[in-house]
């Protein structure tokens, strides 16, 4: 027999071995029951979280309107849906555009009809025996408008208002005649500058300005981009690009008006210079005519 001292120890030994021996045993019977509570678990929440699903948003919804077309955008979206300030400078691009080409049309046709009657003319002028024919020829309504008939007609009516006034036109008085003629022929020739020269002004307006205008309109449509960005917080380009595009669009438009503009006042600039160096040459040709009609006393 055990003393009592001892007793007590082993009996609790005793029972920590039973204990432990038996824990196995407890587990596997325990064990089944979880997956049972967790699988009737799962349908409720399923069941509880399905309904709270938020409904997806529309794709373009909260973004500006520059930004609702994206993927489908073209000219005629950009434009309407670019800012005022863009669309103004859009217009007014297109518009100057338009009258560039228009300007073109007109004086092509009217450098071309200017030559044609001026050889008409030149050819009937060399025909003249007399000042008062030089006249006669230029007056005639086929030349009505020519710049080198109303250079003839101004000399021949100086003469003959001289002669009308009681002036000696020949002899020692010729050349005082011939500078009155000479002034009369100057003033057409003025006239002349200014009537081919017209529009030329726009033109080079439209040349020189008319790229700045159009960067104006982009950069505005750019920053306007950017604040865009900004309010949507994303840098998505597909997101981005309308914006952008119609601000570009309106630099191409820019350059658009400015380059033919450009090309055309060079060019009539060119027609004007030929156009001038022949009333020159007619000019002197005219004085020689009326310079041996007066040594004739006709």
């Amino acid at each position: 027999m055990l003393d009592n001292k001892l007793k007590t120890p082993f009996i609790a030994l005793i029972g920590a071995v039973a204990l432990m021996a038996s824990a196995p045993a407890f587990a596997q019977n325990a064990a089944p029951a979880a997956p049972a509570a967790s699988s009737s678990a799962a349908p409720a929440a399923d069941a509880s979280a399905a309904p709270a699903a938020p409904a997806a948003p529309a794709p373009d919804a909260g973004l500006p309107p520059q930004m609702q077309h994206a993927g489908h955008i073209n000219i005629g979206t950009m434009f309407i849906d670019a800012k005022p300030v863009v669309k103004v400078v859009m217009v007014g691009l297109v518009l100057a555009s338009i009258f560039s080409w228009t300007l073109l049309i007109t004086k092509l046709i009217e450098f071309r009809s200017l030559n044609r009657a001026s050889d008409n003319f030149l050819e009937a002028f060399r025909g003249a025996k007399s000042i008062n024919d030089m006249g006669r020829i230029a007056s005639s309504e086929e030349f009505e408008g020519n710049p080198l008939a109303d250079m003839a007609a101004a000399a021949a009516a100086e003469v003959e208002l001289s002669r009308q006034a009681g002036l000696q036109v020949g002899g020692e008085h010729r050349e005082t005649t011939l500078g009155r003629v000479q002034a009369a022929v100057g003033a057409v020739q003025a006239s002349l500058t200014r009537r081919l020269s017209s529009g030329m002004q726009f033109l080079a307006s439209v040349g020189s300005n008319g790229p700045f205008i159009g960067l104006f309109g982009t950069v505005y449509g750019i920053m306007d981009s950017f604040i865009g960005i900004s309010n949507t917080n994303t840098t998505n380009l597909a997101v981005v690009a309308p914006g952008i595009a119609e601000a570009l669009l309106a630099t191409g438009l820019g350059l658009f008006a400015a380059i033919p503009s450009v090309i055309f006042y060079n060019y009539f600039q060119t027609r004007i210079s030929a156009y001038g160096a022949r009333t020159e040459g007619f000019v002197a040709e005219l004085m020689n005519a009326i310079s041996r009609q007066l040594d004739k006393g006709a």
